[in-house]
């Protein structure tokens, strides 16, 4: 039970985690209720609890909290996907992450993006997406891929391989245009 108490608050650390990264990120944001209203912050909130359902193993509320953000966003985030504190899903309608993807902290994610598998099978099969990654909308990233941390990946890009750190890749199937960012500057 004690771990439990834990995890729970961490979860509702890893949530204002993300809120503060909206806050950096989206300057649109103007009043504080408008975090609490915006789609993709409320998906992540959603997808958090579903994550410590799953956790614990009560498959049964974290599949219903996961079929709740399904039908209120359009997003469609497996509870047992691993996404770090501090991560942005802008908009969220029809963002799909599977269940073996993980994501890391200052990741940016536009709508219509998808981490998904490349074939049916066990195991691994999702994408590892690095730290400070901004995928464009509608950007297909498929199998189990690594993203390296700062790289950008443009809207509607299918990604079928590696990215290496700080490079750029567009179209379909995605291919390098620019190579070693210094720093991404975020502006929704």
């Amino acid at each position: 039970m004690r771990s439990f108490i834990r995890d729970f608050i961490d979860t509702i650390k890893a949530i204002e985690e993300d809120r503060k990264e909206l806050s950096k990120k989206d300057p649109s944001i103007e009043k504080v209720y408008q975090i609490f209203l915006h789609t993709g912050f409320q998906a992540l909130v959603l997808y958090r609890l579903s994550h410590l359902f799953y956790k614990y193993d009560l498959k049964f509320l974290a599949f219903l909290v996961h079929y709740i953000s399904k039908i209120l966003f359009s997003a469609d985030i497996s509870p047992a996907a691993y996404i770090e504190p501090g991560v942005v899903i802008d908009h969220a309608i029809g963002v799909v992450i599977g269940s073996t993807a993980t994501v890391r902290t200052g990741t940016l994610i536009y709508h219509g993006v998808t981490l998904g598998a490349r074939n049916i099978q066990k195991g691994k099969r999702h994408p590892d997406i690095g730290k400070n990654v901004l995928i464009g909308a509608g950007a297909k990233i498929l199998g189990p891929v690594k993203i390296g941390d700062d790289a950008r990946i443009g809207a509607n890009s299918v990604v079928l391989a590696d990215i290496p750190s700080g490079t750029t890749f567009v179209g379909v199937p995605a291919k390098n245009v620019y190579e070693k960012i210094e720093k991404i500057e975020w502006i929704i």
